[in-house]
């Protein structure tokens, strides 16, 4: 990495559930009655907010005083602009990493495990206490680096979005989607389904293994750092007008898969941001392939 300017490190974090439960709820008391009832303590809400503000200090604690810094909420990163050399810091559970990913173009991301032995720590290997030593070492472009491959949607008048786990493609409310399946070589179904779902390696962990699991044959799923997505057609509906046979394969880099609307109401969006998505009138097409971008996941 090289810039005139000194480096600038972004910090990126999710609020507690202590937070949360205060936004909610209003003081301390109503929040412990909240969950009193729900035989919780308060008190371990109150040990996870701790952690999590003490990797934060942590983590700001370790930045040069000589460089730049900046922080986002991950509530506001469709807001925020990252620039081409930052340094990204995610302090929370594997998903915000993923929340993140999706923002960026190549920066590198070191993911900050606040609560080590609670959270898988996929893609949170850190600790706080590294970052202080991985920071020059990053900046130096001699710390060991990941590629993630992404998944990428793009619909037919230009529009884009971007996921580190998966891509869901159907209906807003996710009831029954219609619409025309065109494979990567070739073939074309129309099908009636609960929806698509095209994931990367690093998702073949998450929603993608858990409808691997449950079928009878299914491809191999692609590792993190493969140029492969798999993609699986949710409970495909049988009908004179609908098939089932075209419901799981591969996408390879450099080909795509093709899904055109036959109804209004139809979405895609990235690892579980709903907010964040587009949607086809009838009549769009939408194409998943592996994204030209990936997450870059300091690993040491």
């Amino acid at each position: 990495m090289s810039s005139s300017l000194a480096p600038r490190v972004v910090i990126v974090s999710r609020h507690s559930e202590l937070e949360e439960l205060l936004d909610r709820h209003g003081t301390r008391a109503a929040a412990g009655y909240f969950l009193k009832q729900r035989k919780r303590s308060l008190d371990e809400v109150q040990v996870r907010h701790d952690a999590l503000e003490a990797a934060l200090i942590s983590v700001s604690a370790a930045i040069p005083a000589s460089w730049r810094r900046g922080s986002v909420s991950r509530a506001d990163l469709s807001r925020f602009l990252f620039g081409p050399e930052d340094i990204v810091v995610a302090v929370g559970p594997d998903g915000l990493v993923a929340n993140v990913a999706k923002y960026l173009s190549g920066q590198p991301v070191l993911g900050v495990d606040p609560e080590p032995g609670r959270n898988a720590g996929v893609l949170v290997p850190l600790r706080a206490g590294q970052v202080a030593g991985l920071l020059p070492a990053v900046q130096a472009g001699r710390a060991a680096v990941q590629r993630r491959t992404m998944a990428m949607a793009t619909l037919d008048d230009g529009q884009r979005i971007t996921g580190l786990n998966e891509i869901f493609f159907g209906h807003t409310s996710h009831q029954s989607a219609r619409y025309a399946l065109s494979t990567p070589d070739g073939r074309r179904e129309r099908q009636s389904s609960s929806g698509v779902i095209a994931g990367t390696g690093t998702g073949a962990t998450g929603w993608c293994a858990s409808i691997a699991r449950e079928r009878a044959s299914s491809p191999a799923l692609p590792a993190p750092e493969q140029a492969e997505l798999a993609w699986f057609v949710r409970e495909a509906w049988p009908s004179p007008a609908t098939g089932v046979t075209l419901t799981a394969g591969l996408v390879e880099s450099g080909r795509r898969l093709e899904l055109t609307s036959e109804g209004e109401q139809l979405v895609c969006f990235a690892d579980g941001i709903e907010d964040d998505r587009l949607t086809l009138a009838f009549g769009q097409r939408v194409a998943i392939e592996v994204a030209p971008t990936h997450l870059s996941l300091v690993t040491a």
